[in-house]
Protein backbone atom coordinates (compact mmCIF):
# COMPACT_ATOMS: atom_id res chain seq x y z
CA UNK A 1 0.00 0.00 0.00
CA UNK A 2 1.17 3.44 -0.75
CA UNK A 3 0.33 6.22 1.17
CA UNK A 4 1.01 9.97 0.69
CA UNK A 5 1.80 12.36 3.24
CA UNK A 6 1.76 16.36 3.09
CA UNK A 7 2.40 18.36 5.81
CA UNK A 8 3.04 21.99 6.51
CA UNK A 9 5.65 23.38 8.98
CA UNK A 10 5.65 26.77 10.54
CA UNK A 11 7.35 29.67 8.37
CA UNK A 12 9.19 30.88 11.18
CA UNK A 13 11.24 27.24 10.63
CA UNK A 14 13.78 27.48 8.29
CA UNK A 15 14.35 25.25 4.76
CA UNK A 16 17.54 23.49 6.57
CA UNK A 17 15.31 22.98 9.94
CA UNK A 18 12.31 21.47 7.55
CA UNK A 19 14.86 18.88 6.20
CA UNK A 20 15.99 17.97 9.22
CA UNK A 21 12.15 17.31 10.71
CA UNK A 22 11.63 15.68 7.51
CA UNK A 23 14.99 13.24 7.76
CA UNK A 24 13.58 12.45 11.42
CA UNK A 25 10.32 11.12 9.64
CA UNK A 26 12.04 9.27 7.36
CA UNK A 27 14.04 7.50 10.13
CA UNK A 28 11.15 6.52 12.33
CA UNK A 29 9.03 5.31 9.11
CA UNK A 30 12.00 3.07 8.19
CA UNK A 31 12.24 1.54 11.65
CA UNK A 32 8.82 1.03 11.46
CA UNK A 33 9.19 -1.33 8.57
CA UNK A 34 8.05 1.41 6.07
CA UNK A 35 10.13 2.84 2.85
CA UNK A 36 9.98 6.25 1.62
CA UNK A 37 8.88 5.90 -1.82
CA UNK A 38 8.95 10.06 -2.29
CA UNK A 39 9.70 12.85 -0.85
CA UNK A 40 8.77 16.40 -2.36
CA UNK A 41 9.91 20.10 -0.64
CA UNK A 42 7.61 22.08 -2.65
CA UNK A 43 8.74 25.76 -0.66
CA UNK A 44 7.39 28.22 1.00
CA UNK A 45 3.91 28.98 0.11
CA UNK A 46 0.91 30.48 1.12
CA UNK A 47 -1.83 28.97 3.01
CA UNK A 48 -5.08 28.90 1.92
CA UNK A 49 -6.32 30.37 5.11
CA UNK A 50 -4.61 31.78 7.93
CA UNK A 51 -3.38 29.32 10.65
CA UNK A 52 -2.19 29.71 14.26
CA UNK A 53 -1.84 33.54 12.82
CA UNK A 54 0.35 32.47 9.32
CA UNK A 55 -0.64 32.82 6.07
CA UNK A 56 2.51 30.85 4.89
CA UNK A 57 4.18 27.45 5.16
CA UNK A 58 6.91 25.01 4.26
CA UNK A 59 5.08 21.95 2.16
CA UNK A 60 6.40 18.84 2.02
CA UNK A 61 5.18 15.71 0.38
CA UNK A 62 6.15 12.30 1.62
CA UNK A 63 4.81 9.15 -0.64
CA UNK A 64 4.98 5.70 1.60
CA UNK A 65 5.34 2.29 0.79
CA UNK A 66 4.24 -0.39 3.71
CA UNK A 67 1.85 -1.49 6.12
CA UNK A 68 -0.55 0.97 8.31
CA UNK A 69 1.83 0.22 10.82
CA UNK A 70 4.71 2.61 9.52
CA UNK A 71 2.21 5.06 8.47
CA UNK A 72 0.48 5.30 12.16
CA UNK A 73 4.01 6.02 13.49
CA UNK A 74 4.96 9.03 10.92
CA UNK A 75 1.28 10.29 11.86
CA UNK A 76 2.02 10.02 15.80
CA UNK A 77 5.55 11.66 15.03
CA UNK A 78 3.95 14.31 13.03
CA UNK A 79 1.28 14.93 15.61
CA UNK A 80 3.90 15.34 18.71
CA UNK A 81 5.69 17.88 16.30
CA UNK A 82 5.15 21.17 17.49
CA UNK A 83 6.49 22.76 14.21
CA UNK A 84 4.01 21.22 12.19
CA UNK A 85 0.46 23.38 11.80
CA UNK A 86 -1.07 20.69 9.53
CA UNK A 87 -0.70 17.06 7.76
CA UNK A 88 -2.93 15.04 5.52
CA UNK A 89 -2.71 11.23 4.72
CA UNK A 90 -4.22 9.76 1.67
CA UNK A 91 -4.64 6.35 0.38
CA UNK A 92 -3.28 6.12 -3.17
CA UNK A 93 -4.32 3.13 -5.79
CA UNK A 94 -1.25 4.03 -7.71
CA UNK A 95 2.34 5.20 -7.70
CA UNK A 96 3.44 7.26 -10.09
CA UNK A 97 7.31 8.04 -10.63
CA UNK A 98 6.57 11.51 -12.03
CA UNK A 99 7.36 14.71 -10.19
CA UNK A 100 4.25 16.43 -8.23
CA UNK A 101 2.28 18.80 -10.83
CA UNK A 102 3.25 21.58 -8.71
CA UNK A 103 6.85 20.54 -8.93
CA UNK A 104 6.83 20.32 -12.58
CA UNK A 105 5.03 23.49 -13.14
CA UNK A 106 7.86 25.01 -11.37
CA UNK A 107 10.74 23.02 -13.38
CA UNK A 108 9.44 23.06 -16.79
CA UNK A 109 11.13 25.34 -19.30
CA UNK A 110 7.63 26.75 -20.85
CA UNK A 111 6.96 28.20 -17.50
CA UNK A 112 10.84 29.90 -16.33
CA UNK A 113 10.01 31.33 -20.26
CA UNK A 114 6.30 32.47 -19.22
CA UNK A 115 8.04 34.46 -15.77
CA UNK A 116 10.88 35.83 -17.79
CA UNK A 117 8.83 37.51 -20.32
CA UNK A 118 5.99 38.85 -17.87
CA UNK A 119 8.37 40.58 -15.68
CA UNK A 120 9.64 43.20 -18.71
CA UNK A 121 5.68 43.35 -19.98
CA UNK A 122 4.56 44.34 -16.15
CA UNK A 123 7.77 46.72 -15.84
CA UNK A 124 6.81 48.33 -19.37
CA UNK A 125 3.13 48.38 -18.06
CA UNK A 126 4.07 49.72 -15.02
CA UNK A 127 6.41 52.58 -16.88
CA UNK A 128 3.70 53.83 -19.01
CA UNK A 129 0.80 53.83 -16.56
CA UNK A 130 3.13 56.74 -15.14
CA UNK A 131 4.54 58.23 -17.72
CA UNK A 132 0.70 58.99 -18.89
CA UNK A 133 -0.78 62.11 -17.13
CA UNK A 134 -3.87 62.04 -15.51
CA UNK A 135 -5.28 64.77 -17.57
CA UNK A 136 -5.63 62.47 -20.53
CA UNK A 137 -7.57 60.00 -19.32
CA UNK A 138 -10.43 62.06 -17.25
CA UNK A 139 -10.54 63.22 -21.52
CA UNK A 140 -10.71 60.08 -22.71
CA UNK A 141 -13.40 58.74 -20.80
CA UNK A 142 -16.00 57.03 -23.02
CA UNK A 143 -19.01 57.89 -24.07
CA UNK A 144 -20.31 54.47 -22.94
CA UNK A 145 -20.02 55.46 -19.45
CA UNK A 146 -20.87 58.74 -19.29
CA UNK A 147 -24.70 57.32 -21.06
CA UNK A 148 -24.97 54.81 -18.41
CA UNK A 149 -24.51 57.15 -15.93
CA UNK A 150 -26.95 59.52 -16.55
CA UNK A 151 -29.48 56.71 -17.64
CA UNK A 152 -29.02 55.26 -13.98
CA UNK A 153 -30.85 57.50 -12.13
CA UNK A 154 -33.66 57.89 -15.13
CA UNK A 155 -34.10 53.85 -14.94
CA UNK A 156 -34.45 54.35 -11.11
CA UNK A 157 -37.06 56.58 -11.19
CA UNK A 158 -38.79 54.41 -14.13
CA UNK A 159 -38.77 51.60 -11.67
CA UNK A 160 -40.39 54.25 -8.90
CA UNK A 161 -42.76 55.34 -11.53
CA UNK A 162 -44.14 51.69 -11.95
CA UNK A 163 -44.23 50.73 -8.53
CA UNK A 164 -46.41 53.51 -7.71
CA UNK A 165 -48.84 52.31 -10.37
CA UNK A 166 -48.94 49.42 -9.50
CA UNK A 167 -49.49 50.00 -6.22
CA UNK A 168 -52.18 52.29 -6.72
CA UNK A 169 -53.67 49.77 -9.11
CA UNK A 170 -54.04 47.34 -7.00
CA UNK A 171 -55.84 49.36 -4.36
CA UNK A 172 -58.63 50.92 -6.98
CA UNK A 173 -59.59 47.46 -7.40
CA UNK A 174 -59.66 46.40 -4.16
Amino acid sequence: MYYETIFIVNPDVSQENTESITDNFVERVEKAGGRIVKREYWGSRPLAYSITKRKRGHYVMLVTDGEPQAVETLEQAIRLEERIMRFLTTRLTELSDEPSPLIRRRSTPAAQEEKADEAPAAEEAKAEATEAPAVEEAEAEPAETVAKATKAPAAKKAKAKAKSAETSGEEASS
